[in-house]
C-alpha cells in the first residue's frame, strides 16, 4: 500500500491531517482490474459473507416521486490482522429515481465512502455508479463458474445459449464477464427498447469471443430454449413478469433484478435456490418483494466454501443476488490502492 495510507501515526491509522481522496466515474474505470481479478474480488466478498462480514440488511427512505429509494449500506469486513488493521469500514449510499428517464438525468446514483477501520477517518469518497455495475456482474461471473461444468454437460457437447434480458448499463458490464467465463457462447440480447438491445449486440460483436450474438424483439424469443438466462431489467411496479413456462429450458439462472422477471414458480422449483447474503433476502421478502419465493437452500458463499451445498438436481439452479454493500467495499477498496499508486483522483483537504 502506498501513498496517503502509509502517512500513520504510531498505532498505523490514518493521520487527521491526511488528505481525503474523491474518485470521479472515470477515474474508476481507468483503474478497474482485469476480469480475472474482479472473480477474485466478488469471490472474496461472497466466502467472507459466510462468516468474516457485518452488515444489515439495506436500510432506506422513500423520496415523494413514485418508485424512488434511497439505501444505506453499511459494511464491514473483518481481515486476518488483530488489531484490525486489514478490515474494511465504510458504506454506499445510493438513490434510485425512476423519473428521471426522459431527463438528462441517471436513475440511480451513488457513493461508496471508506473510513479507517481502526480511526473510523474517512479515506476516499468513491462514484458508486461502476463500481455498483462491474461487482455485479463479477458476482454472476462468479454464479457461472460455479455451474458451468453442471450447464455444459446439460447442453451435451452443444454451444451453450445465453440470453441476457435487459440492455442497459447492467448488461454492458456483464459481456466482458461472460467473455472470459463462458467464451464461445451464442449470445441474445432483449430489452423492451429494441435498439437499446441491437446496440448492445453490436458492442458484444465487437468483444469477439462469443460464437454468435443476436437481438431480438420479443421476450418469447429470448428467453425460451435458453440454457443460462441473465435477467437485469428496470425495477418497476410489475414483478415476477416472465411466463413461467419460457424458462423450461433454462439450466442456470442469474437475476440480477431482484423478482422482476423471475416468477416464484421457478424458485420453488430450482435445485437449488441460492441467493448472495440470506439476511438481505428474507427482510426483502418480508417488505413485500420475491412473493411466494421459498427460503434459499444456500448462499453463493456457502456453494464456493462447501461445493456440495449447490449440487443441482432436476430442476433449474437459480441464483438471485440483490447486492450487498459488502462487495462494494471490496471493489472500491482495490481501486483505492490502484489510485493511490498510480496518484489519480483529487485530494480534498479536511
Amino acid at each position: 500500500m502506498t501513498g496517503r495510507r502509509d502517512s500513520t501515526d504510531a498505532l498505523g491509522m490514518a493521520g487527521l491531517g491526511a488528505p481525503l481522496r474523491y474518485l470521479s466515474a472515470r477515474d474508476v474505470e481507468s483503474l478497474l482490474p482485469p476480469v480475472a481479478d474482479r472473480l477474485a474480488l466478488a469471490r472474496r466478498a461472497m466466502v467472507a459473507l459466510v462468516a468474516d462480514a457485518e452488515l444489515p440488511p439495506k436500510i432506506g427512505v422513500h423520496p415523494r416521486p413514485d418508485a424512488s429509494f434511497a439505501h444505506a449500506m453499511p459494511a464491514l469486513l473483518r481481515g486476518p490482522a488483530r488489531d484490525g488493521s486489514r478490515d474494511l469500514l465504510g458504506i454506499k449510499w445510493v438513490s434510485g429515481f425512476p423519473g428521471n428517464d426522459g431527463r438528462e438525468v441517471a436513475r440511480i446514483h451513488g457513493t461508496v465512502i471508506l473510513d479507517d477501520p481502526r480511526s473510523g477517518v474517512p479515506l476516499a469518497f468513491i462514484d458508486a455508479g461502476p463500481v455498483t455495475a462491474h461487482r455485479t456482474a463479477a458476482v454472476s461471473g462468479v454464479a457461472l463458474g460455479a455451474w458451468r461444468d453442471h450447464v455444459v454437460r446439460r447442453v451435451r457437447g452443444r454451444t451453450v445459449n445465453v440470453t441476457l434480458v435487459g440492455a442497459g448499463v447492467q448488461a454492458a458490464s456483464h459481456l466482458p464477464v461472460l467473455a472470459h467465463v463462458m467464451p464461445g457462447a451464442r449470445v441474445t440480447v432483449h430489452d423492451r427498447h429494441p435498439e437499446r438491445a441491437r446496440s448492445l449486440a453490436e458492442h458484444a460483436g465487437e468483444i469477439r469471443a462469443f460464437a454468435a450474438i443476436r437481438a431480438v424483439d420479443a421476450l418469447e424469443d429470448a428467453v425460451s430454449g435458453a440454457d443460462v438466462v441473465l435477467t437485469m431489467v428496470s425495477f418497476g411496479a410489475e414483478h415476477q413478469r416472465v411466463d413461467v413456462k419460457l424458462f423450461a429450458a433454462a439450466v442456470l439462472i442469474i437475476a440480477v433484478d431482484y423478482d422482476m422477471c423471475v416468477p416464484a414458480a421457478v424458485a420453488r422449483d430450482a435445485r437449488p435456490f441460492v441467493v448472495d447474503e440470506a439476511g438481505q433476502f428474507l427482510a426483502t421478502r418480508a417488505a413485500g418483494t420475491f412473493a411466494g419465493y421459498p427460503d434459499p437452500a444456500a448462499t453463493l458463499g456457502q456453494v464456493l466454501l462447501e461445493p456440495a451445498s449447490g449440487v443441482p438436481g432436476d430442476g433449474p439452479v437459480l441464483v438471485t443476488h440483490l447486492g450487498v454493500g459488502l462487495a462494494d467495499l471490496v471493489f472500491a477498496d482495490a481501486i483505492l490502492r490502484a489510485a493511490e499508486q498510480a496518484g489519480v483522483g483529487v485530494e480534498l483537504p479536511r
